[in-house]
C-alpha cells in the first residue's frame, strides 16, 4: 500500500470496521492526519448521542400510549359486557322495576263475628234454658252480689208479660220468653228475655215498648210478691234476636222514687249481666265454628 501522494488507496469510513482513512497528502511523509480524525471521531459521537435521544423519544411515546391504552380499558365496561360503553343499552331500554318478583301478602282469615251467631235462629244453635243464662245460686257484679230466686221457661211470651208488653211479644213473633227473680236487702228484681227468630223482629218489639211494656214479675221460692200494684222501675234492651226487659222494686210494696239510687243500680246490673251472657252465647258458638 502506497502513502504518497497521488496513490490509490481505500477510504476509511467511521462507521465501517475495518474500513481506512485516507491521509492528508499535504503533510509529513507518513504522519497521520490528526485533525481529520479528531473531527471524525467528534462526528461519530455527535451521531451516536442523537441515536440516544431519539431512540429515548421513541421510547416514552410507547410507553405513554402503552399507559393511554390501559387507562382506557379500565375505564370501559368491556370486562362485563364484551362491548364498549357506548354501545351499552340506554337506561330506558334496561329492566325496569316492574320485573321485581311480587307475593301476595298472608294473613289469617279474619275471625268469625259473635253476634252473627245469636241474630238468627239458623245460627243460634247452642243449647238455652234459664240455667245457662244465668248459671249458679248467686250473681255478683263488682262487690255486690244478688241472691239467685225463682226461674220459669215459657213458649206463651204473652202469659209473662203484662201492660202493652204481652201484644207487643205476640205481634212481633216472640217463640220464648225466660225470667229470673235476684233479690238483696229487700229489692227485687225480675229480669225477662224474650227471643225471636231474628235480630229485627227483636229489635222491632225493642222499639215499639212503651212506659207500660213490663214483665210480669216472678216470686215465689222465699221471694215476696212486688210490684203488685205499687210503682216499680223497668228497663227495655235488645241484642241480637233477643229482647230483655227488668222490672225492679221493694218487697215492702212501697214506691219506688228517683231517689232509690239502690233500686236503679240493682235493674241496671241485671240488664248489664243479661247482656253480657248474650254476648257470650255468640262467642262460644263463634268459637267452636272457628275450630271446626
Amino acid at each position: 500500500m502506497s502513502y504518497g501522494q497521488g496513490g490509490s488507496q481505500s477510504q476509511w469510513d467511521p462507521w465501517k470496521p475495518h474500513s481506512q482513512q485516507s491521509w492528508n497528502s499535504g503533510s509529513d511523509g507518513g504522519t497521520p492526519d490528526w485533525a481529520a480524525l479528531a473531527e471524525a471521531s467528534e462526528a461519530r459521537t455527535k451521531r451516536r448521542r442523537l441515536l440516544f435521544v431519539g431512540g429515548g423519544v421513541l421510547a416514552t411515546v410507547a410507553v405513554g400510549a402503552a399507559v393511554a391504552v390501559a387507562v382506557m380499558n379500565a375505564g370501559s365496561d368491556d370486562d362485563a359486557t364484551g362491548q364498549p360503553a357506548s354501545q351499552l343499552p340506554a337506561t330506558a331500554a334496561l329492566p325496569s322495576g316492574s320485573a321485581t318478583p311480587s307475593f301476595a301478602p298472608t294473613s289469617a282469615p279474619p275471625p268469625l263475628d259473635p253476634k252473627d251467631f245469636i241474630s238468627s235462629a239458623k245460627k243460634d244453635t247452642a243449647p238455652l234454658a234459664p240455667d245457662t243464662l244465668f248459671p249458679g245460686t248467686q250473681l255478683t257484679m263488682g262487690s255486690t252480689v244478688y241472691k239467685k230466686g225463682p226461674t220459669a221457661d215459657t213458649t206463651g211470651c204473652a202469659t209473662a208479660a203484662q201492660g202493652t208488653l204481652g201484644p207487643i211479644l205476640t205481634a212481633d213473633g216472640c217463640t220464648r220468653l225466660i225470667r229470673v227473680t235476684y233479690t238483696k236487702d229487700g229489692i227485687a228484681a225480675t229480669v225477662g228475655v224474650a227471643v225471636f227468630d231474628s235480630e229485627a223482629q227483636a229489635t222491632k218489639a225493642k222499639r215499639r215498648a212503651d212506659k207500660k211494656s213490663i214483665v210480669k214479675p216472678l216470686t215465689g221460692g222465699g221471694v215476696k210478691p212486688f210490684c203488685a200494684g205499687a210503682v216499680c222501675r223497668s228497663t227495655t234492651n235488645s241484642y241480637g234476636r233477643y229482647a230483655y226487659f227488668t222490672l225492679t222494686g221493694f218487697t215492702s210494696g212501697k214506691d219506688v222514687t228517683t231517689k232509690d239510687t239502690a233500686v236503679f243500680r240493682t235493674g241496671d246490673d241485671l240488664a248489664e249481666f243479661t247482656f253480657q251472657q248474650i254476648r257470650r252465647r255468640g262467642e262460644a258458638q263463634a268459637s267452636a265454628a272457628a275450630n271446626r
